[in-house]
């Protein structure tokens, strides 16, 4: 069977997997850095992946390539197709007043999710062009296309063609293109640049856009970083993927579009035709690594600490809004610890509040889904905090449903890989790779998550601003 190459190209880095694409086997994997700032330079992420492709052995033996990568960046080309200023990404918050504007401009947070299946915040796409026009028009002025990470470097794998193409699942993520309809909306891209651009043409779901520029490979569409993640595990409808990293994210596949006016859940597309709403949370390994420094272990030690504690940790509650909070949306919200007796003050016990608190306010998140008439059956829980026992075992009881950890990979990477073997066979299903019992943990649901749940709901509101 042939190999096929998958590539995230995420906000830290970029990861290329060669993976047999009959049994998904990664055979070889290279990795490059990408530079730190909210704004980068595209070329930067050309010179990564041609570095990363190197690091993987290169592509002459490659039948088929897609690209993952950092969603709703914005990537502004002239004419000419060059670069009109640093690409501004999905976490450079400057726009957040064109977000309010924007939304107060046609009709609040209600016709926005309506309309596009969101409700406008700093990362989104069109937020960015607001900012362009009005902090510099002469940039605004000359760009005359927009697109996102992915879509450049899937361009420029294809030696930049006349047309640029995306995905619906990258698509779903600038604000200015419908998930339900599955259109864009091009008199708000008007608005917001002050003139007509040209944006990428969605391709479909199992197309091969081009072949590679230098070798006699196809290109698959590409996908946003969940929207692969969320391909690369295998999961439909159903299926929740909770990925704790610097954020807490939490997204669903299901087979209808969400709009929530509240914007606590954004209402994204996924790689396969479904949807994937979506939850992110400020406040997520972090809580992890805080709570480890401030008793002064790892997070092995963490863990074991934190399954020595009873459920509930003896009333004592830790809310981690370290950070301040986007969901529930309290950007000036501080962590508190409430709940403490003499009986509940040990280490164990605020290892255990630590790692409650967190997966409280992920289920939070969950809730916010669920409200949105989402089905749940299950979790499929990512990221290096995967890896501890006692976020694991505390998860399934905190959510109530059975919490699957698969074997440590970069699912972005594989799910972009596996769009790729199904631009092979287009006529068909992407391949099956993962099959439950490969090397997964899976958590039942074992102590009493709903009295931690409204112990923790009691303490939320508690907390206070920043001074």
């Amino acid at each position: 069977m042939p190999l096929v190459a998958g590539v995230d190209s995420s906000t830290q880095s970029c990861k290329v997997l060669v993976v047999d694409a009959a049994s998904g086997h990664v055979v070889r994997r290279g990795r490059a850095a990408h530079p730190d700032g909210t704004e980068v330079h595209p070329e930067h992420w050309w010179t990564a992946l041609r570095e990363a492709i190197g690091a993987a052995g290169g592509l002459d033996d490659v039948a088929a390539v897609s690209v993952g990568g950092q969603q709703h960046g914005m990537v502004a080309l002239d004419d000419d197709g060059e670069v009109v200023r640093p690409a501004l990404l999905w976490n450079d918050t400057r726009s957040a007043a064109s977000a309010r504007e924007l939304t107060d401009e046609l009709g609040g947070p209600q016709a926005w999710a309506e309309r596009v299946g969101s409700v406008l915040v700093a990362s989104f796409t069109v937020t960015k062009l607001r900012w362009l026009a009005d902090h510099e028009p002469e940039a605004a002025a000359r760009t005359a296309r927009v697109c996102l990470p992915h879509d450049w470097l899937t361009w420029r794998l294809a030696g930049r063609p006349p047309e640029l193409t995306t995905d619906r699942s990258d698509a779903s993520g600038t604000g200015y293109w419908s998930a339900a309809s599955g259109e864009y909306l091009p008199e708000i891209v008007t608005r917001a640049l002050g003139h007509p651009a040209v944006v990428p043409r969605v391709a479909a779901r199992d197309e091969s856009v081009a072949s590679g520029a230098d070798a006699d490979w196809r290109l698959g569409p590409g996908c946003g970083d969940n929207a692969g993640a969320a391909l690369g595990l295998g999961a439909g409808p159903g299926d929740v993927v909770v990925s704790i990293g610097t954020s807490g994210v939490v997204t669903a596949v299901s087979d209808v579009p969400t709009a929530d006016a509240s914007g606590s859940v954004a209402g994204f597309a996924d790689a396969t035709g479904r949807f994937l709403p979506l939850v992110a949370t400020l406040n997520a390994a972090q809580v992890l690594d805080a709570t480890a420094r401030l008793l002064g272990v790892d997070h092995a030690g963490l863990s074991d600490l934190a399954l020595t504690a009873p459920p509930g940790a003896d009333g004592a509650v830790l809310v981690p809004y370290l950070q301040g909070e986007r969901t529930p949306n309290r950007p000036d919200a501080t962590g508190s610890l409430l709940g403490l007796t003499l009986a509940a003050t040990t280490p164990a016990h605020l290892a255990r509040a630590a790692v409650e608190g967190l997966w409280c306010g992920l289920a939070d998140g969950l809730d916010a889904i669920r409200d949105q008439g989402v089905a749940v059956r299950r979790v499929l829980l990512v990221g290096g905090a995967g890896a501890s026992p006692a976020v694991r075992e505390i998860g399934a009881d905190v959510l109530g449903v059975p919490v699957d950890v698969p074997p440590a990979e970069e699912y972005v990477a594989l799910g972009a890989a596996r769009q790729a073997a199904w631009a092979l066979d287009p006529d068909g299903e992407p391949p099956t790779w993962l099959d439950g019992d490969d090397g997964w943990t899976r958590c039942e649901p074992r102590g009493d998550g709903a009295a931690v749940r409204a112990r923790y709901a009691e303490a939320r509101d508690l907390t206070l601003a920043r001074p």
